[in-house]
């Protein structure tokens, strides 16, 4: 246990599971958009749902995708900033199968209309967890410099892709593959102990049988 664990972080509140952990996963979202959104649609579960309106919940996920920081003062009036900024914002409840209670569904939309949807849960103290990524399972906290990848379900796509993280020295910390099914599509996650350098994220978008590629750091700027 850290101080972290003890005092929590750094925040606007009232409550570091549905105020700050929900600017975490806003912010998320922003990144895995890799641009500014102009849309979002944004649906709560459970405790979200029933007491996201007292704590800011919403507040605190649209704030998250302004790129606003878990402290930034700016969060109670993030709903005006959005306006002032055109971004669309739909905010509804509703219910998700087998879903933690604390738990939202955001779909963002840029200005090219290219979307993306982030199912997202908080955990307490700040710390999130996805849960799923444009309809694919995916289970990852953010603190690492995270990848993404969706590919090919064939033999020899993993070893691939670890191939190239092994010339690059970088150290694997987490490691989790999931498939829709057999010989169809797989998502690798890969969390990092170390930020990817351009070079090596550009081999491993290039490699054969990559789909789709997705790179999350939340220690870069928003």
């Amino acid at each position: 246990m850290t101080i972290f664990d003890v005092m929590g972080p750094v925040m606007v509140g009232p409550s570091s599971s549905h105020t700050a952990g929900a600017v975490r996963i806003g912010l998320t979202a922003r990144r895995l958009l890799a641009s500014e959104p102009v849309k979002a649609d944004i649906l709560l579960h459970g405790s979200f749902a029933a007491t996201g309106a007292g704590h800011g919940t919403d507040r605190a996920i649209v704030a998250g995708l302004l790129g606003l920081a878990p402290d930034d003062a700016d969060i109670p009036r993030s709903l005006q900033l959005a306006k002032e900024r055109g971004m669309a914002v739909h905010i509804h409840t509703g219910e998700l199968r087998n879903a933690h209670p604390n738990t939202a569904l955001v779909t963002v939309t840029n200005a090219m209309d290219r979307s993306v949807e982030l199912s997202a849960s908080s955990l307490g103290g700040g710390r999130i967890r996805i849960n799923a990524i444009d309809g694919m399972e995916a289970s990852f906290s953010g603190e690492y410099p995270t990848l993404i990848i969706r590919n090919q379900d064939r033999p020899g796509m993993l070893s691939e892709i670890t191939r190239v993280l092994y010339e690059q020295r970088t150290n694997i910390a987490t490691l989790q593959l999931y498939r829709d099914r057999k010989g169809g599509l797989a998502v690798t996650v890969i969390e990092c102990d170390d930020p990817l350098t351009p070079a090596l994220r550009q081999e491993l978008a290039g490699l054969d049988g990559v789909v789709r590629y997705t790179y999350l750091n939340m220690g870069e700027g928003t």
